[in-house]
C-alpha cells in the first residue's frame, strides 16, 4: 500500500475542487444557515488539545437549542454529562473548534469552524436553560468558516431509512466496566440500571 505523503499525490487520487465549490464558505452566519441550526437537534462538536490530539463530542437537545447570537457568534449550551470535560479541556488549551450540524432525514449537514471560550455567566446559562435547568457551561463560538456539505455520506450509509437499521446495537456500559474490572454478571445489570436511571434524571 502507497501512502500519501504530498497535496500532489492527494490531488492525482481525488482530483480537482471545482473552483466554485470554494465560494460557498462564508466567514459568517447567512440566512439558510441560520434556518438549518434552528432546526438542529444534534451537533458533533470537534476540539483538539495543544499537541493537537482530536476529540470528537455529541452534544444534543430540542432543535435550535444552539443559539445563533449574531451572524458570527454561537452560544452552545453544556448538559450534564460524564464530568470528563475532554472538549472543554482543549477549549482551554486551543480554541480552534469545527462543529456539524444534523437534522434527522435530512441528507445535507453544515459546517462551522471557530475559534470558542467557555463562560460561566449566569445569566448566559439561564438563557440557554432546558427541562427547567440551566446550562452547566456556555460555549461561545466565533464564527470564521461556515457552508454546507451535501449528503452523500448520508445517503450511502442509508442513516436516515428506517428499512436499513437492522436490530438495534446494544451498549451496555455494565458489561464493559465488568469485563475490566473482572466484575461480576450482577455489578454489570447495577451499573447498567443506575445509568438508565441517570437517563431519565439527569438530562
Amino acid at each position: 500500500m502507497s501512502t500519501i505523503t504530498s497535496v500532489a499525490q492527494m490531488r492525482a487520487a481525488v482530483g480537482d475542487a471545482h473552483p466554485a465549490l470554494a465560494k460557498k464558505n462564508r466567514p459568517f452566519i447567512d440566512d439558510f444557515a441560520r434556518a438549518f441550526i434552528a432546526a438542529s437537534p444534534f451537533i458533533v462538536m470537534s476540539t483538539s488539545d495543544a499537541e493537537g490530539r482530536q476529540d470528537a463530542s455529541p452534544k444534543g437537545d430540542a432543535p435550535g437549542f444552539v443559539e445563533v447570537v449574531d451572524e458570527t457568534t454561537l452560544l452552545i449550551p453544556d448538559r450534564p454529562g460524564n464530568k470528563l470535560a475532554y472538549g472543554h479541556q482543549n477549549i482551554l488549551a486551543n480554541p480552534h473548534i469545527g462543529i456539524l450540524f444534523v437534522i434527522p432525514q435530512t441528507p445535507e449537514t453544515l459546517r462551522i469552524n471557530g475559534r470558542a471560550e467557555l463562560s460561566s455567566d449566569p445569566a448566559l446559562l439561564e438563557q440557554l436553560a432546558a427541562r427547567g435547568k440551566p446550562a452547566i457551561l456556555a460555549i461561545r463560538v466565533t464564527v470564521k468558516e461556515c457552508f454546507f456539505h451535501c449528503g452523500k455520506a448520508m445517503i450511502r450509509s442509508n442513516l436516515w431509512q428506517p428499512d436499513k437499521w437492522g436490530e438495534r446495537h446494544e451498549v451496555s456500559f455494565g458489561k464493559m466496566f465488568a469485563t475490566r474490572e473482572n466484575a461480576d454478571e450482577s455489578t454489570a445489570k447495577a451499573y447498567d440500571q443506575a445509568i438508565a436511571k441517570d437517563y431519565d434524571e439527569n438530562l
